[in-house]
């Protein structure tokens, strides 16, 4: 994704801030954020979703903050559906200071309710001090207690939707790594559209998975809106680097790739969905939270078994 200086938009004759290689299209700052909108709202149409209230996932980051700008321009005229923010303070020091200052003027000048909720107080120790005695992987590790904190503090806000801030690029990666790995049964379980409800889960909807991270950071910079420019510090020691590396230079040569992928899987999740079906989930015996095998994977990675 190129911005582009000096060029006319396709659709009017102001000047142009991105262009998309996969459309052929330079759009200005007006229809970007046209563009970007009508794919929220058609991928929002797809979870059939009733009243209620959406929790976001706020980290104060690009991705979760547009989605929480556009969330709230689309439903603010709704009394149907309130929109609430959620923040993980995990504990990476120096980093994520900056990014809950950002949640935080978000959520107030949006006038949306904004809790957060840190690893420290929830799990006793930061991310930070995990990693001084943890032999795994840090994303693997912090995935694990975000999921475990999003969730029960989402069921606790009375949310009947998590929304997450999965771009286009993410979601391809995840479906990329998962085919890597070979994990069929994950895969297929990543679809995008809730199905079966799960007991004790709170549906996750993810309105941005056809928006990619380009067009993410252009309808940031468009809408005003303040982010952090930095990577969290644990990104280079992750997995999905390397795959993001790949997928971005060969979407370089091949625009369309990432929608090519997220287009099969969506299309693979009608012939082998039936085959995969949900797995089966119990309390876990420690926290209460769904679980396949009556131990969560956050209470597995803080030792906790009794």
């Amino acid at each position: 994704m190129n911005l582009i200086a000096n060029h006319p938009c396709t659709k009017c004759d102001n000047p142009a801030v991105i262009f998309q290689p996969y459309s052929g299209m330079y759009l200005c700052k007006e229809h970007l954020i046209d563009d970007i909108t009508r794919k929220v709202k058609r991928d929002l149409r797809k979870y059939n979703l009733q009243p209620g209230t959406i929790a976001v996932a706020l980290s104060g980051g690009k991705d979760s903050s547009v989605l929480l700008h556009l969330l709230h321009k689309i439903f603010a005229p709704s009394r149907k559906i309130k929109i609430i923010a959620i923040t993980i303070d995990e504990g990476i020091s120096g980093y994520r200071e900056k990014t809950i200052e950002n949640a935080k003027n978000l959520a107030s000048d949006l006038e949306i309710p904004h809790t957060i909720v840190s690893f420290k107080d929830a799990f006793g120790r930061t991310l930070n001090d995990l990693m001084k005695e943890s032999g795994r992987p840090p994303c693997s590790v912090c995935g694990a207690l975000r999921k475990n904190l999003l969730n029960k503090t989402a069921k606790q806000l009375g949310a009947g939707y998590l929304a997450i801030g999965h771009n286009l690029d993410d979601e391809a990666q995840t479906i990329l790594i998962n085919h890597l790995r070979g994990d069929i049964g994950r895969l297929v379980r990543l679809s995008h559209v809730g199905g079966r409800v799960q007991p004790g889960l709170v549906p996750r909807i993810k309105p941005l998975r056809h928006v990619p991270e380009g067009e993410v950071v252009a309808y940031a910079g468009a809408a005003g809106l303040s982010v952090c420019p930095k990577a969290c510090p644990y990104m280079d020691e992750a997995y999905r680097l390397g795959v993001r590396i790949f997928l971005r230079e060969f979407e370089d040569q091949h625009p369309g790739t990432r929608h090519g992928i997220v287009r099969g899987f969506d299309r693979m999740i009608g012939a082998l969905g039936d085959a995969y079906p949900p797995a089966s989930l119990v309390p876990c015996r420690v926290c209460r939270e769904p679980c396949t095998d009556g131990l969560c994977q956050a209470c597995k990675m803080l030792g906790r078994d009794s």
